[in-house]
């Protein structure tokens, strides 16, 4: 397995993510950006989620289809021909942090994983479908963790 540089201009790994991208704010995307993908990657994926959360790992990000020429996203940017999946606030896209009042920092693991095939992922797809779309695909990952309370 290949190793991908990811990081943000927002927040460093392990750092506390900007209120800006949090789910009062908007549910605005940090901008992100990483390390040029390995040749057979033909497809990237990201993916962002808190394994603090009182109900379980609640899915925050879903995308899929991103074309591996890509190296970075704005803020709120959804490159073009990505597929948004379904996030655990049951919407399609970026839904920022929202930890209980009080909890302990939660963690957000931002993973983003290079393809050897197509996923053949669709608009609206679950962490479940993602899951089984990774199967034997995977060739190459980065990781950025980024902390946030309330």
């Amino acid at each position: 397995m290949k190793e991908m540089t990811l990081r943000s201009s927002a927040f460093n790994d392990h750092t506390l993510i900007p209120s800006e991208y949090s789910h009062d704010r908007g549910d605005v995307s940090p901008p992100l950006e990483w390390s040029e993908p390995p040749e057979e990657v033909v497809e990237l994926a990201l993916v962002c989620e808190d394994p603090d959360a009182p109900v379980g790992t609640f899915t925050h990000w879903l995308l899929a289809g991103i074309d591996p020429a890509t190296t970075s996203l704005d803020a709120g940017e959804q490159p073009t021909g990505a597929v948004a999946g379904r996030n655990d606030y049951g919407t399609a896209g970026y839904g920022g942090p929202h930890p209980p009042v009080g909890d302990d920092p939660h963690r957000y693991f931002f993973r983003l994983y290079g393809l050897s095939e197509p996923s053949g992922l669709r608009d609206g797809f679950t962490a479940e479908d993602l899951q089984d779309a990774l199967q034997d695909k995977v060739v190459a990952t980065g990781t950025l963790v980024g902390t946030f309370a309330r």
